[in-house]
């Protein structure tokens, strides 16, 4: 019991160092969307808004995504870093379970899920992702909200927000990510 204590205990201040959003208890359970479309869902996105997280550190971010079957698509996420450079991932998301398509869980490295990928709300110009992780009595979020654009409509981000709110989820600790014209300018030339 005491390993399991320390344990957490370590992880926790991994997590908190890196200002996770880190809550105590179990991870939500919220309703996905009904009747996702993986291929509507195709194309590129920019990431609107975020939860603080360890693996994205940049800004202009963007997420591309194609089918590469009928429950797997593939991801290409980029971010400008603060040295100029273009940082990309690479993966692939697969449906879980084909009754419920809005849930899928994403791979970055071969054989290690880097975690859920649940769409909460979307029409396919807007999205709300969702991600949570376990840890023993803590659990830690991931939220996204992605638009087609590089800025969405006032009304359709407080729209999401409410969503978010409704399930527990942390709207007040979203992160705006920086779309500048000039600034991003190198993403995409």
């Amino acid at each position: 019991m005491k390993a399991i204590q320390v344990i957490s205990v370590t992880l926790l201040c991994v997590l908190a160092a890196n200002a996770q959003v880190l809550k105590p208890g179990k991870c939500p359970q919220p309703a996905v969307q009904q009747n996702f479309d993986p291929t509507r869902y195709i194309g590129k996105w920019y990431e609107i808004q975020k939860l603080n997280n360890i693996f994205q550190r940049g800004e202009c971010g963007t997420a591309e995504y194609h089918l590469k079957g009928p429950t797997v698509v593939g991801v290409l996420n980029s971010e400008l870093i603060a040295d100029g450079t273009i940082s990309t991932a690479t993966g692939t998301a697969q449906v879980v379970d084909p009754s419920e398509p809005a849930k899928l869980e994403v791979w970055f490295f071969e054989n290690q899920p880097a975690g859920p990928y649940w769409v909460l709300s979307s029409d396919y110009n807007h999205s709300l992702v969702y991600g949570c992780r376990d840890y023993g009595a803590f659990y830690s979020e991931y939220t996204w909200i992605l638009y087609r654009e590089p800025v969405m409509p006032e009304e359709t981000l407080e729209e999401l927000h409410s969503i978010l709110t409704s399930i527990g989820g942390s709207v007040d600790k979203l992160l705006t990510t920086n779309h500048d014209e000039v600034y991003c300018r190198p993403m995409f030339e």
